[in-house]
């Protein structure tokens, strides 16, 4: 079993809804476990907050600087032996999580589990939401502006997947494209299951690579079942694939170096659904990792 450092990364500056900094300190209310070393938290600077729709590089500075911060913490948990399990807050935390997690493992693949490309760069973004080209960025697709506290690696495209797809931006599905990443739709999912999805998508990001960050956005989940998001999008994955694709993240435990599970937002929950199913995960994740 692996010793666990939870990092509740408190942030909703990557989009414009407000709810996702809450998250983390919501899935961690009463969470113990023998298998978790320590809970650190890391809170956001969200005063006057950008929500503007035609800034398109919308609290960049503060993006950046909540990620160098996060950064440090992960390089830090590696260094202790510690397995990083990151909680957000919104997608775009993850520059920090997933770059922190190559540096120290060198080579590594990433499996993208989101409804979201998150691959739009700052010339092909429409709402000039960062929790929209997190992607782009660590695979250095979109690196100039958003990583500057990493001199490192970056994941390389032919070790990337994202599994869940369904609502990408048109200029992003070319920048997919032209980067050759290999996406698995929700469509993909219903037709030849979540476990065969995973299987092809771990096999992809861990080929000639030293392990795998995944990266497991809530949003991937049908938002009728699981509406606590800041960013849902219809059509998406029953709770049984959602736990399947879990399960396969266990089974290849050994592979897995680093994990994310994101964009849990308590303002938009409804009866505490996406808890449920989010905290079911997460303690799922920590009792089996």
């Amino acid at each position: 079993m692996k010793h666990i450092n939870v990092i509740n990364a408190c942030t909703d500056l990557g989009v414009s809804v407000e709810g996702a900094a809450l998250g983390p300190d919501k899935l961690t209310e009463n969470l113990e476990n023998e298998n978790i070393n320590k809970i650190i938290k890391i809170y956001a600077d969200e005063d006057n907050k950008e929500k503007s729709k035609e800034n398109l590089r919308k609290n960049l500075k503060k993006v950046n600087e909540f990620n160098e911060k996060l950064y440090n913490i992960v390089l830090e948990t590696i260094e202790e032996n510690k397995f990083p399990l990151t909680l957000g807050g919104d997608h775009s935390l993850v520059i920090a999580s997933a770059l922190a997690s190559i540096r120290k493992n060198e080579k590594l693949g990433i499996i993208w589990i989101d409804a979201h490309g998150d691959f739009n760069t700052f010339k092909t973004t429409i709402t000039g939401n960062i929790h929209g080209l997190p992607l782009a960025a660590i695979t250095g697709y979109e690196k100039e502006e958003l990583v500057y506290f990493h001199n490192s690696n970056h994941y390389s495209y032919k070790n990337t997947v994202i599994v869940g797809g369904r609502d990408i931006d048109p200029l992003e599905i070319e920048n997919l494209k032209d980067a050759g990443v290999k996406v698995f739709t929700t469509e993909d999912i219903k037709r030849y299951g979540m476990k065969n999805i995973m299987e092809q998508a771990i096999e992809i990001a861990s080929r000639d690579t030293n392990g795998i960050h995944i990266s497991y956005d809530l949003d991937v989940i049908d938002p009728l079942i699981a509406p606590g998001v800041s960013v849902p999008a219809k059509d998406g994955i029953n709770l049984e694939e959602a736990y399947e694709a879990v399960d396969c993240i266990i089974k290849y435990k050994n592979k897995v170096k680093s994990l994310d599970l994101v964009e849990y937002n308590p303002l938009r929950d409804i009866d505490n659904k996406t808890k449920i199913i989010a905290k079911t995960i997460l303690k799922s994740f920590i009792n089996n990792l």
